[in-house]
């Protein structure tokens, strides 16, 4: 609707995180039972937490709010109401899921609530040894629960073909490294570490690839002291839950437990392999968890510690100001690529990635030079980094160029990027049959890689290159450079009929492709089709004159033309005459006018603002032996010449 404005996409993304706040302030009252002010505390604490930038400011994270919205949602109409929605839950459940895959959690998360508040119940019935109607009705909707789970997790494998996304070393070090015990520990540190995050959201950062995070090697590492210390908390706080099923008199706390752990498990390491390191955006749910935590421990504190209420009220208000404060910063982080960039290298000086990317904003921004050294810095964070090696070859020259295109090779053979640059330098330097050989290697790596097809097509002589553009052609059937090269190979073979083909199907993708009009231009110009050379060059003006935001209006040039000259066709036509002119001079004075005034208005861009008025005159013939040009001829001329 809005088209690629920035503003649009950042204004839905806060109005479903204001919704996403507003279902956490639901939850929190309704189903945690806690008091009204501190149900709208958790709310606003939601809503101010920094940690969020990444999931509302980015339309990545757009995902994980919507999981978020399902999530709650499910939540609710399993455990709002007096009555179980169980198939709505379902169904809530299944759009989470499929807008971020940890949102078909919620369905464990809803049988394991609904397992405790249905705790009496069944323990009656394990006792007594018969089911009562509590314990029938529960075991009919944990049944459907875990017949749910199982078919969404069987869709959810479907559609990934039935396999899981494969990663490079480079996204997870961790989970790349041959010792269990390192992978173990340095998984169990990076849960810690998310944790701190919630409670401490200082360093924040986009990326935490590439060596942010070291390996927890050994024993001795002292961050394993971190790690001890939450997973000591995870038990106690465990146990505390766990063995409130009897009384049950802290509800948000069983609650804010589920919430923590369980969404957060697929994104742990622990079970399947992600994609990366650390990411904020996946904190945005269980951070519900955390804040139901905190917030009821303020709720306990105010009632236990009745004199201390000012104080608390205070660290309240600071809580709140100081996220806001933190948010606002991080936020202005998130203005432009440059700025993001810069705050990640703040952040984690130590990220090859981050010296990457913005060695690659550097590069763009034509800052060759400075480009250089970052490279070179993550190259010496991560020497290995294949992607650094190409990079770095294309702004380098000679042999230089050659040894980092060969190291990006020789650390990841499947870069098909440095085998096609690596192809290009050698066909600079004439080095043909070894050109030939890399992009070859390209296409047997990637076979939709497009432009080493079209750098062996140009390479290639006869029919080979046909064959080669005939296959990019069917590779990128909507690219107007494409079909025009393959129009132009065929025209410049003899085969004028199917060139126009695929000429007339480039100018259907992109009617502004200037190559593909001038080719059609040409061949039906060789063709002694005139009104349709005519028709083509002038809606090619009409669209130069738009596309310069001059205004097209009935008075100009061009339309005038096409008008005249269709005129004259109809007069012609009903008179059962001939619409060109006869070789002793012109019948028709107005198609004569037009073609004089074109003459006119050759190779001057400029004339085509100003529209002037047509004027009648009569074309000459020209004397004395020399060749005649007949007035469409002379059209088409003057025409071409102001392309």
């Amino acid at each position: 609707m809005s088209g690629l404005t920035p503003s649009w996409y950042h204004a839905t993304n806060i109005a479903l995180h204001a919704i996403a706040c507003v279902l956490v302030t639901r939850v929190s009252l309704a189903v945690a039972s806690l008091r009204p002010g501190f149900a709208t505390l958790t709310g606003l604490l939601f809503a101010a937490h920094p940690v969020h930038t990444e999931a509302v400011t980015g339309i990545v994270g757009r995902a994980d709010v919507l999981a978020c919205i399902f999530f709650l949602l499910s939540f609710l109409a399993y455990h709002g109401q007096q009555t179980a929605y169980v198939w709505s839950s379902v169904c809530l459940g299944a759009l989470s899921m499929l807008a971020k895959e940890t949102g078909i959690t919620v369905l464990p998360l809803n049988l394991l609530y609904d397992l405790c508040r249905s705790w009496h119940s069944i323990k009656r019935s394990i006792f007594e040894a018969r089911w009562n109607d509590d314990s029938r009705h529960f075991s009919r909707r944990a049944a459907a629960l875990l017949v749910s789970f199982g078919v969404l997790l069987v869709v959810r494998l479907a559609l990934l073909h039935g396999t899981l996304p494969k990663f490079s070393p480079q996204d997870n070090p961790a989970a790349f490294h041959p010792c269990f015990h390192v992978r173990l520990l340095t998984f169990c540190y990076l849960a810690a570490l998310n944790c701190w995050l919630l409670l401490c959201p200082a360093t924040l950062s986009h990326d935490w690839q590439m060596g942010s995070v070291p390996l927890v090697a050994s024993l001795a590492d002292t961050r394993n002291l971190a790690t001890c210390l939450f997973f000591g908390g995870c038990l106690i706080l465990t146990y505390k839950a766990f063995t409130d099923f009897e009384q049950q008199r802290h509800p948000p706390l069983l609650l804010g437990w589920m919430f923590l752990v369980l969404p957060f498990l697929p994104a742990s390491n622990l079970f399947i392999t992600v994609g990366f390191v650390v990411a904020e955006r996946v904190l945005y749910l269980p951070s519900v968890g955390w804040i139901l935590l905190v917030v009821y421990g303020m709720q306990i504190s105010w009632t236990a510690i009745p004199r201390r209420r000012s104080l608390i009220t205070t660290g309240i208000v600071l809580l709140l100001l100081l996220g806001c404060y933190r948010t606002i910063l991080r936020n202005r982080d998130w203005t432009s690529r440059e700025t993001l960039l810069r705050a990640g290298l703040r952040s984690l000086p130590h990220n090859a990635k981050m010296h990457y990317n913005f060695a690659n904003f550097l590069r763009d921004t034509s800052q060759p030079n400075r480009a250089i050294l970052h490279y070179q810095l993550a190259l010496w964070l991560w020497p290995t980094y294949a992607s650094a090696h190409n990079n770095l070859g294309t702004l380098s020259v000679g042999d230089q160029a050659e040894q980092h295109f060969l190291a990006a090779i020789h650390a990841q053979p499947g870069h098909v990027n440095a085998h096609y640059n690596l192809g290009q330098l050698y066909r600079k330097t004439n080095r043909t049959e070894e050109c030939i050989r890399m992009l070859q290697k390209c296409v047997s790596l990637d076979p939709a890689y497009t432009p080493a097809y079209l750098v062996l097509a140009r390479l290639a002589t006869g029919p080979t290159a046909g064959v080669l553009l005939r296959h990019v052609v069917r590779l990128q059937p909507k690219s107007p450079d494409h079909l025009a090269e393959y129009a132009s190979w065929l025209y410049q073979n003899g085969k004028w009929l199917p060139s126009l083909k695929y000429y007339l199907k480039a100018m259907e993708v992109s009617p502004s492709h200037r190559s593909s009009l001038l080719g059609t231009v040409r061949i039906l110009r060789s063709r002694g089709q005139w009104p349709r050379v005519h028709q083509l060059i002038t809606r090619w003006h009409l669209m130069l004159r738009a596309k310069r935001g001059g205004l097209v209006y009935r008075g100009d040039l061009y339309i005038r033309a096409w008008q005249l000259q269709s005129e004259s066709r109809r007069r012609a036509h009903q008179h059962q005459g001939n619409i060109c002119l006869s070789q002793g001079g012109c019948s028709t004075p107005r198609v004569a006018s037009v073609s004089v005034q074109l003459e006119q208005d050759s190779n001057k861009s400029e004339q085509l603002e100003r529209a002037p008025r047509c004027n009648v005159r009569t074309c000459r013939q020209s004397r004395k032996g020399k060749a005649r040009v007949t007035a469409p001829a002379l059209l088409v001329q003057n025409l071409l010449e102001t392309l």
